[in-house]
């Protein structure tokens, strides 16, 4: 007898192939039998045609932090992941000295988005090394699997105190001790070595990160240990502004480790066409035997503004900041209040800043968000098309808008991927053979942004309900988060549907899959707050043969454990 049998299911098997129907039968935490008529189970859930897929794979997440103190890692396990990957753009919580770990935190919060005070409170620390940081993770219950990379901000600062922190140049010594800890940590399990070079990363402070911007030799003698064991990805954030001065050097840390070397890449505003020059030099690098990847996106990245939010085109105006501390439902009444809302919109702040003149200005980039949310709005839907059309100040409608729905109405400002006002460059990004799908930032932004609900919008919106342009089979909506994203580390135990593989797999009723709009709560440690987002539709969830989630609750089981290095099926 099985110990877990899914009968009568849609099984979509990670790898592409035309979906089937059948059974899918577990034991002993592997998979068992896929596909066919199954044995009798200890426990059997009846799927009724709906999807069986493998558990979804995210290898580009932020809780470094919150998985030494939280279970269940929502909101990525409310939408079918079972597998995450931290550490990424350099930033993490190991190594660290005991009198450092404020200004981790410090750079954590700036980077990342993450309250600093809920990282001080939430963080049980008791490590130093890399390797002790996964030997307490190993040790913390998980409702899912954790991977975890090693950050040269947090490396370099460890090896040289206030010099790495200042981004002074390594010494030899520096470098070879920077070095063999990565070779610590990758004996350990790291999947992995991150680092980025991107001015948008700063401290809380303002100050560039550890790591940005250092000699490229640096780089590449850290990452020597990988060619001699074998072992980890090599991941890098750049601004890209020498496109093939940038590419260049990522080919020779692919050549001469001879590891996976991915970077990060979205469409900038700027200048819209910049990644297909990138992508055209990854062809290039491909075609000479030093394959790189870019990890892209599957929606526009952008700022969800509200009166809960960190940001709104109102916040700096006097007469709202003299309310904005109020529990929203008071400062709501008096949003609503005429005097208050003419005294608002008559109002005018002037910014230095250019993302704060682009959040209050910029209104012809700004869409009511809506529940179910829409992440592809036509341009008519803007804030300034509507009061074209109305003959109104665009600031009123922006103004009405956030009173929508007791006030918890967002309007979504994409930032990146969205230059064209659609979703035809994210479709040709993700459809190119040397891209996987990532940056869903999980555990991240918390005032701001909320992707990790991108497993559930790449079923609902590629797969299903795309009407301004072409859909996503099924299939390949499906393979991009499992075998596709699985494949980057090497984790050829997961990511597929077939007999031997780790009994990770999702339950979905596909016609009734509702993606709901994202909403702020207050349950992090210290009361902190956090964008959180929700899905129906999660028949059932499953890690290593244990339902997980049932109908979209917990069941209180914790199957998930540290996942160290690559393995085989």
């Amino acid at each position: 007898m099985h110990d877990l049998v899914i009968r009568d299911g849609l099984i979509v098997d990670g790898t592409g192939a035309p979906a089937r129907s059948g059974d899918v039968a577990v034991d002993g935490g592997r998979l068992a039998q896929v596909g066919g008529k199954a044995g009798p189970g200890r426990r059997e859930l009846a799927a009724g045609g709906r999807l069986i897929t493998p558990g979804f794979i995210d290898v580009h997440t932020h809780y470094d932090g919150q998985a030494t103190w939280d279970p269940m890692l929502a909101p990525s396990s409310w939408h079918g992941v079972t597998t995450i990957v931290m550490g990424n753009c350099g930033v993490g919580f190991a190594p660290v000295r005991p009198d450092k770990h404020e200004w981790l935190i410090n750079v954590m919060e700036g980077v990342e988005d993450i309250p600093g005070t809920a990282l001080s409170e939430g963080i049980p620390w008791g490590w130093e090394g890399f390797p002790q940081y996964l030997d307490a993770l190993d040790r913390a219950p998980h409702a899912i699997d954790i991977g975890a990379q090693l950050p040269h901000g947090a490396l370099r600062a460890y090896v040289m105190g206030e010099r790495g922190a200042a981004n002074e140049p390594a010494s030899e010594a520096d470098i070879a001790r920077m070095s063999a800890l990565l070779e610590e940590a990758l004996l350990a399990g790291a999947l992995g070595f991150t680092s980025t070079r991107t001015v948008l990363h700063r401290t809380k402070d303002g100050a560039h990160v550890p790591g940005y911007q250092v000699a490229v030799d640096e780089l590449r003698r850290i990452v020597e240990p990988m060619k001699r064991l074998d072992k980890g990805a090599i991941g890098i954030n750049s601004d890209f502004v020498d496109v093939a001065g940038e590419l260049a050097w990522m080919r020779r840390l692919q050549r001469a480790t001879g590891r996976p070397v991915w970077f990060l890449l979205v469409q900038f505003n700027d200048d819209p066409q910049k990644w297909r020059r990138i992508l055209a030099g990854c062809e290039a690098a491909s075609a000479a035997g030093e394959p790189l990847l870019a990890q892209v996106a599957g929606r526009p990245i952008g700022f969800l503004l509200g009166l809960e939010s960190s940001l709104h085109p109102f916040m700096s105006r006097p007469s709202y900041k003299a309310i904005a501390r109020l529990p929203l439902p008071e400062r709501v009444a008096r949003l609503r209040e005429p005097a208050m809302r003419q005294a608002i919109l008559a109002e005018r702040v002037s910014h230095k800043s250019d993302v704060m003149r682009t959040v209050t200005e910029r209104f012809d980039r700004m869409f009511r968000l809506g529940d179910p949310p829409d992440y592809e709005p036509p341009p008519e839907a803007s804030v300034a098309a509507i009061a074209e059309r109305e003959g109104r100040a665009p600031a009123e409608i922006a103004y009405d808008m956030l009173l929508e729905r007791e006030g918890r109405e967002l309007l979504f400002m994409p930032a990146f991927n969205y230059a064209g006002g659609d979703h035809a460059v994210i479709a040709e990004m993700m459809a190119h053979p040397n891209t996987l799908l990532g940056l869903s930032d999980g555990g991240a932004h918390c005032g701001l942004i909320c992707d990790a609900s991108t497993p559930t919008f790449m079923l609902t919106h590629w797969a299903r309900d795309r009407r301004r342009g072409p859909k996503l089979a099924l299939e390949e909506a499906v393979r991009q988060q499992t075998s596709g994203t699985a494949a980057l580390y090497g984790l050829g135990d997961r990511g597929v549907l077939a007999p031997g593989k780790k009994a990770d797999l999702n339950l979905i009723d596909l016609a009734g899959l509702i993606l709901r709009a994202p909403e702020m709560v207050r349950d992090l440690p210290a009361g902190g707050r956090r964008l959180v987002q929700r899905a129906e539709g999660y028949a059932a969830t499953v890690v290593a043969g244990e339902v997980t989630f049932e109908n979209g609750q917990a069941t209180g089981a914790l199957p998930g454990r540290l996942v160290r290095g690559a393995r085989s099926a």
